[in-house]
This record gives C-alpha cells, structure tokens and sequence, in this order.
C-alpha cells in the first residue's frame, strides 16, 4: 500500500467513526439533553483550545507572537461573520438592532454558533489532515502513532460540536451533514499535505491559531451567555460541574496519548 492510501485510509478512519458517533447521538439524544450538555460542550471547546491548538501551534511555529496575531484575527473574523449572519436575519424578521428580539421563542440563536463552530472546525480539520500526512512522510510509525493520537482528539469535539449545532437551531439531519462535511477537510488536508507540504509549513501555526480563536470565540461569546440564564446556584454548580468535565476529558486524552507527536 502506498504512502497515499495510507495517509488517505487513516483520515478517513477518523472521520468516519466520529461521524458515526455523532449519528448515533443524533439518534438516542433528547431535546431536553441539549441545554445540559451545552455546559459540557464549552467545557471541551475551552480545553481543546487553550490545552491542545494553541500550544501546539506555538510547538509546531516555535513564535508565540505570530499564533497570538493568528488568535486576535480570528476573534475578529469571527466577530465579523457573526455580524453578517445578524444582519441577514434582521432582513428576515425582527431583531434587536431594530428594537427587537433576534431570538426566536425556542431559544436557538439562528445558526450563530453553529456556523462559527463549522467554519472553525474545517480549519482545524484541514489542520489534522496536514499533520498526519506530514507525520506518515517523515516515518510510518510516527504517522501512525499521530493519526491515533488527532482521532483521539477529534471524536469528543466532533460530538461536542454536533451539540452546539442542535442547540444553535440546526435539524440533526442539517447537523449531521455539517458534521460530515467538516470531516472531509481532513482528506483535503492530506491530500494537500502530501503534496505541498512544504509550501503549507510556514502556515499550519496561523491556521491551528484561527481554529483555536473559533472555539474560544464560540464558548465566550455565544455559549456562555445563555447558561446566565439560570442563574440559581444548583444550576450553576451543574453547569460548573459539566465544564470542568468538558475540560477533563480534554486534558485526560492529551495525557494518554501524549499528544502523539
């Protein structure tokens, strides 16, 4: 089998089993599960941001300064999207720009997070892609020991990010297509790897800090709002409680595998 295939099988693997489990989420998880487990899904978006992208983009960049430029410009740019997706709704239906209320009865936020969690998502999963093919070129084992390592990483945040797409509105069939369609970032991550990584070397740093700046920015700015809502202390304690296991678990895989690389 050549280096291709296998670079291309161990991706895939990936995206596929994490796919597969957010499927199986989708089918036993109840509407009434999503508020508790957003708690959690923050939780693991600050964790995997602040334990695993950035300090690994500074590892890989060895400048600190040029993945803080990264993480500043893309809490802007997603400040930016956000924006545009206010804005088109507002030519919709009533918003709070206009003396309104942009939140519908059901309490989702339009797509907002969901659409910020995506787009950050592709980025760190065309990351991943990047790395494993980069890991399998400089030595087999190594490669495998990678791959092992981001599949790891990858099923709890693609779960966790499947539930921040059903609390942002999402049907899960919509959410299970997005899902999908992340994942497949990680082949075109390969693939281009493969073939140009020398070329991408210089910019793996600055994306794993955009990707890094999508889940600070989601967990801050759209998540963590809405768990004000409740604002008695045994709320508050569970809510303390499942982002502290978000970040747990985040913590608890990067010890295990050791970061595989």
């Amino acid at each position: 089998m050549s280096t291709l295939a296998v670079i291309l099988l161990a991706t895939a693997a990936g995206s596929l089993l994490s796919f597969l489990l957010a499927g199986a989420l989708a089918l036993s998880a109840r509407p009434s599960w999503i508020p508790v487990l957003v708690s959690y899904a923050i939780g693991a978006l600050l964790g995997a941001s602040l334990l695993e992208v950035l300090p690994e983009a500074v590892e890989i960049g060895g400048d600190i300064e040029t993945v803080a430029k990264a993480l500043l410009g893309g809490i802007l740019l997603f400040f930016l999207l956000e924006k545009l997706v206010l804005w088109r709704h507002c030519h919709e239906e009533i918003c709070e720009a206009h003396g309104g209320n942009s939140r519908p009865a059901h309490g989702h936020d339009h797509g907002r997070s969901g659409l910020m969690i995506t787009v950050g998502d592709t980025f760190h999963n065309f990351v991943d892609g990047v790395i494993i093919a980069g890991a399998f070129l400089a030595d087999f084992r190594l490669g495998v020991v990678t791959a092992l390592a981001i599949i790891a990483h990858e099923i709890p945040q693609e779960i966790g990010d499947f539930l921040i797409l059903l609390h942002s509105g999402y049907s899960r069939g919509r959410a299970l297509l997005l899902n999908f369609v992340t994942g497949v970032a990680t082949l075109v991550g390969a693939l281009v790897g493969y073939y140009a990584l020398s070329m991408l070397e210089g910019w793996t740093p600055v994306l794993l800090g955009l990707a890094g700046a999508s889940m600070l920015y989601v967990a801050l700015s759209d998540l963590i709002p809405g768990l004000h809502k409740r604002a008695e202390i045994g709320a508050t304690l569970q809510q303390l409680a499942l982002i502290g296991l978000g970040i747990g678990s985040v913590a608890l895989v990067g010890y295990l595998i050791g970061h595989g690389h």
